[in-house]
């Protein structure tokens, strides 16, 4: 036998008009709800983020200029952390943030010219990684300062912008470099140091030794004369540890100092 069963229009009409009551009551608690508990991202961090230099090399400790950005509106960074930002910029991002930034323009330098011309103590056989050789008796050299070679800067720089040259020593190239300090923190003698970006001169060894003492471990470290300091008609330069020591506030970057320097250790910047 065949039922058939009919259903009233009408309650088709209200179930229509039900589902569609609910429908619209979630649609409006959604759309106050959203709004409510929206996690609103704070402008400045946009206007933050485009006065970065956005290399996005994570030198500052966060993860990339994004983190950093929204690290600094938050107060939980410094804009000193970053190296490879401007001057200029660092002060507008400190105008946009409501604090005063006192920042100069920085370059880095390799404080060492031995690499070949520096004698070794040992032959390295070892994993070709500056601070594996670091490990072993303070590395090959016998200037215990003495840049090893082996390229932990080469491997931490993401730009391209150092190499170990054919002396054995590393070697900056300044128009890739963008000063964000990888290099530095990965240098296991601390060779590789800031400088104002304005700097004429920089002080290119590291040995603390003086005279023969000195030249026994290398041909072209400094010797700790201190020509150079008595040459500074402005006081630049005084002698600490047997090395000269630049005070650039008061270096008017005339090179007398390089010129008259025996051992060619302090160099005229090519920049």
């Amino acid at each position: 036998m065949l039922y058939i069963m009919c259903v009233n229009p009408i309650t088709i009409l209200w179930s229509s008009l039900v589902l569609l009551a609910i429908g619209t009551l979630f649609g409006v608690l959604l759309g106050v709800l959203g709004k409510k508990l929206a996690v609103h991202r704070d402008e400045r961090i946009d206007q933050v983020k485009e006065k970065l230099s956005g290399a996005n090399c994570g030198s500052c400790g966060y993860p990339g200029c994004d983190g950093f950005a929204k690290a600094l509106v938050e107060g939980k960074a410094e804009i000193g952390q970053c190296s490879s930002t401007s001057a200029k910029n660092k002060k507008e991002i400190g105008e946009i943030l409501g604090i005063s930034v006192s920042a100069e323009d920085t370059k880095v330098v390799v404080c060492c010219q031995g690499g070949n011309r520096a004698k070794d103590k040992y032959d390295y056989m070892g994993y070709g990684d500056c601070r594996s050789m670091e490990l072993l008796s303070g590395g090959r050299k016998l200037c215990k300062w003495g840049c090893l070679g082996m390229g932990s800067c080469v491997d931490a720089c993401h730009d391209g912008a150092i190499e170990v040259g054919p002396d054995g020593y590393t070697i900056i190239n300044r128009e890739k470099c963008i000063a964000c300090g990888r290099c530095i923190a990965v240098c296991p003698k601390k060779l590789i140091k800031r400088i104002p970006k304005s700097a004429k001169v920089y002080v290119g060894c590291s040995n603390c030794l003086r005279g023969k003492d000195a030249m026994e471990l290398c041909k072209v470290g400094c010797i700790g004369c201190g020509l150079c300091a008595k040459t500074c008609e402005n006081g630049a330069i005084t002698m600490e540890n047997n090395l000269p020591v630049i005070d650039y506030s008061k270096c008017t970057g005339c090179g007398k100092c390089a010129d008259k320097c025996p051992k060619k250790v302090i160099i005229k910047c090519d920049d």
